[in-house]
């Protein structure tokens, strides 16, 4: 009985240098919530700039019960996330932290961990969350809503209740990697050889050569020391590359979306290894940027003389997978929608764009990407929206999406409830007090 108590209910785990004793909060089926795994989101809730908040657990907790029951059920269905999936949302992550906090150095101080690790725990809550929405989405993706009852869900809505929309954008936007000629590309390959030389050859340690040369400031501190990873939390090229690694060896240059790497596998754990790594963005001379712009320039007059939309332009040009599909539109990933207020935006995108007028197109702007690349982008703010109360005419797709989210989430609360007659929940009578919007 003693060692169950232990195993089940007592785990120690460190937050900001505090020892703190966790325990079960919650079990669903075999599944169980550990008290950090609901602290662990609220130091990320906090951390995106929101209040302390015990309402705010609740529905946490409300979340993780309502994320079990869907990994069930994905399991079930075959579902998969794929490893490019949750490379994206983890970088995804990390640059609104740093947004929200000020600078990298700002959110390893705040998680009281390196970069390395905070990527590692994102990574697992991610995978989760990702999986959870897949089968949500296959629960509720094939709903639909008619404009009558997007009629009849704003008539019902209190008056005194009807959202305020803010002053709010529609952005779109052309990215251009610059290209480079091999022989540009070469100097980058050609400097990594020479470092996997000298350390191949006993001169230099890979550990010193990270501190010295690596361009990921979050591994470079620790000789490039990644930790202990899984493929699904490494891009898929560099996870092709180690996992092929014997241990000890140090590999070739790989290239992936980051940069060039040389990698090295210090153990193997199973399916897991132990890796570092040293990253050397290429360098972009002026005169590749040079080249992007005028290639941006360029397409800019096409859009300006009519000769192509600025939809046409994005799907021929543009290098940005997540925009260049859907006219260029930069895609709002705290709402899902194409609005943002100007405190959604980025600060980079502000900078951008704050001498545009609606309907003006950018002249060519460099920038930075997600992974911290030199690039060229185009902006159009296609739309600009003054502040006002929400209204049908104005404001029709807002309301559309609202009263579409709200059709889900009713068919979603029937499913949930019938899941809860024949799956075991239990929750610590320290939530007993939580009012939950889905659960019983």
């Amino acid at each position: 009985i003693i060692a169950i108590f232990i195993i089940s209910a007592i785990y120690l785990y460190a937050q900001n240098d505090t020892i703190v004793v966790d325990k079960i909060i919650a079990r669903v089926g075999d599944e169980i919530i550990l008290k950090s795994d609901i602290e662990s989101q609220y130091a990320n809730w906090l951390a995106s700039g929101n209040s302390a908040s015990q309402n705010a657990k609740c529905k946490i907790l409300e979340d993780l019960i309502i994320q079990k029951l869907l990994i069930n059920q994905a399991h079930l269905d075959s579902l998969v996330v794929t490893d490019d999936e949750l490379q994206q949302q983890v970088e995804g992550r990390i640059q609104m932290f740093i947004k929200q906090l000020g600078s990298e150095d700002k959110v390893e101080k705040y998680f009281n961990k390196p970069m390395v690790e905070i990527k590692k725990d994102l990574g697992k809550n991610l995978k989760d969350q990702l999986l959870a929405q897949k089968e949500r989405d296959k629960l509720t993706g094939d709903i639909k809503i008619t404009p009558s009852e997007v009629t009849d869900y704003y008539m019902n809505l209190p008056k005194d209740s009807l959202p305020l929309i803010e002053e709010s954008y529609e952005i779109r936007q052309i990215v251009l990697n610059p290209k480079l000629t091999k022989a540009e590309e070469q100097l980058t390959i050609d400097k990594l050889n020479d470092i996997r030389k000298k350390i191949v050859s006993g001169q230099r340690k890979f550990e010193s050569m990270a501190r010295i040369f690596s361009d990921d400031d979050g591994s470079r501190k620790k000789g490039g020391n990644l930790g202990i990873m899984g493929r699904g939390e490494l891009d898929p090229d560099f996870a092709n590359a180690a996992f092929s690694l014997k241990v000890g060896e140090v590999s070739q240059p790989v290239k992936t979306k980051f940069g060039y790497h040389l990698i090295e596998v210090d153990k193997r754990y199973g399916d897991r290894i132990q890796v570092k790594h040293i990253l050397v963005r290429p360098y972009i001379p002026q005169e590749a940027i040079n080249r992007t712009i005028k290639t941006a320039d360029s397409i800019r007059n096409l859009i300006i003389s009519d000769s192509l939309t600025f939809s046409q332009a994005s799907e021929k040009f543009s290098d940005d997978e997540q925009t260049k599909n859907n006219g260029g539109y930069i895609i709002n990933s705290y709402e899902g929608t194409i609005r943002f207020t100007i405190d959604q935006l980025s600060p980079q995108i502000k900078s951008d764009i704050r001498n545009l007028k609606e309907g003006q197109i950018s002249q060519p702007v460099t920038t930075k990407n997600l992974y911290g690349n030199t690039v060229v982008k185009i902006y159009k703010i296609e739309k600009k929206i003054p502040a006002h109360i929400a209204n049908p005419k104005d404001d029709y797709d807002y309301i559309y999406q609202k009263a579409l989210n709200a059709k889900k989430n009713r068919v979603l609360k029937d499913w949930i409830r019938q899941q809860q007659k024949t799956m075991y929940i239990s929750i610590d009578k320290g939530y007993h007090k939580c009012k939950f919007q889905m659960l019983k």
